[in-house]
């Protein structure tokens, strides 16, 4: 990773934000900029020198993962120490994240009589990060492996009367056993009228003949991050209005695979799918954006939504998920994270989108 490289091009945004220095907070920028994986850490990125904030419990690690940045030592946060160190060293004006950092911290810098020396800024890191390298690319590509492999060992396991929570539980020791670090997000394992909820939690409610089980869920691996939906039929051959929507947000994700180009307008991807729901009298019922970018968090720019802006790049990582969800009945959401190609795209994640029974 050329962690050096990008806080070089981060720089770059600088004359235009109208500063000298970034102090960066979030915890995925942070590990973008320089590798650290600490909860507890800033960097600061100045005109010439860069120096990583954090407390006693990561010295340790900060040298191994982040070799070639000092560290400034705190005991406390890592806004304000950064800051002084930046003003003491006349490099300013200072950037702070807008979207990061709380009111309450502000004011305890205003106390040092900083206040006039800082400049709210944002997304200028997660514009950068927008552009997946090969390395991550390739930390997502298995990461989605992982999770392919999990999901199709976990398909044995369903059957009547297991209940949602059992299914995320070994969903989770799955993905750990084929190699993810943790989960990418808590798993969505929704039966029945559960399937309805687009960002359901497991319960302990059985599994039932003729549910519809929906499991949205993602390996972690090195960082970075999968996301997949598949819905299933349970016990039971499905119901005729089962078949209906299951292949009506089949053909919705076709369409917006299909509108995945190089400079593609993200709103025009999500029109291509969302259209297709719409024709079809089900437009009310498909309420979130059609997709997201991937990478250190689940969700990155770009958005894929009627409101979002911007157009795609290749070897941007991006998921696309239509949904139909029909209020205590049940619904559907198929999902997969993909790779925007100068033609088509390319499909990191591979289990079949068919409707299956299972158990």
């Amino acid at each position: 990773m050329d962690y050096a490289g990008r806080r070089q091009r981060l720089r770059a945004s600088f004359g235009e934000a109208g500063i000298s220095t970034l102090v960066v907070t979030t915890p995925s920028n942070v590990r973008y900029l320089t590798g650290f994986s600490g909860s507890n850490g800033s960097v600061v990125v100045g005109p010439d020198a860069d120096r990583l904030c954090t407390d006693s419990r990561y010295f340790t690690q900060a040298e191994h993962e982040c070799p070639d940045l000092t560290v400034i030592p705190t005991t406390t946060t890592v806004l304000e120490p950064a800051i002084q160190w930046a003003a003491a060293d006349a490099l300013t004006p200072i950037g702070f994240e807008a979207d990061h950092v709380t009111v309450h911290e502000l004011e305890r810098v205003a106390e040092h009589g900083l206040a006039h020396e800082l400049r709210a800024t944002v997304d200028l890191v997660r514009v950068l990060r927008a552009h997946k390298d090969d390395h991550e690319r390739g930390f997502i590509a298995r990461a989605c492996a992982i999770s392919d492999v999990a999901l199709s060992r976990l398909l044995g396991d369903v059957r009547v009367g297991v209940t949602e929570r059992e299914l995320a539980a070994r969903l989770s020791w799955l993905m750990r056993d084929e190699g993810a670090d943790g989960d990418s997000f808590e798993s969505i394992v929704a039966g029945g009228p559960h399937s309805a909820i687009p960002h359901h939690s497991p319960t302990d409610r059985p599994l039932q003949a003729g549910d519809f089980l929906k499991i949205d869920f993602g390996a972690l691996y090195a960082g970075y991050h999968a996301d997949e939906t598949r819905t299933f039929v349970v016990g039971a051959p499905p119901a005729a209005w089962q078949v209906e929507i299951h292949e009506l947000v089949a053909a919705a994700q076709r369409a917006g695979i299909a509108a995945l180009r190089l400079d593609a307008d993200v709103r025009e991807v999500d029109a291509a799918a969302r259209s297709v729901i719409r024709d079809a009298g089900y437009g009310e019922y498909f309420g979130h954006g059609l997709g997201h970018g991937v990478g250190l968090d689940i969700h990155e720019v770009p958005f894929l939504g009627a409101n979002s802006s911007g157009n795609l790049s290749v070897g941007t990582p991006i998921t696309v998920e239509p949904g139909v969800y029909l209020p205590g009945r049940g619904g559907v959401r198929i999902e997969d994270t993909l790779i925007v190609g100068p033609d088509d795209p390319i499909s990191l994640t591979t289990t079949t989108r068919e409707l299956l029974v299972l158990g």
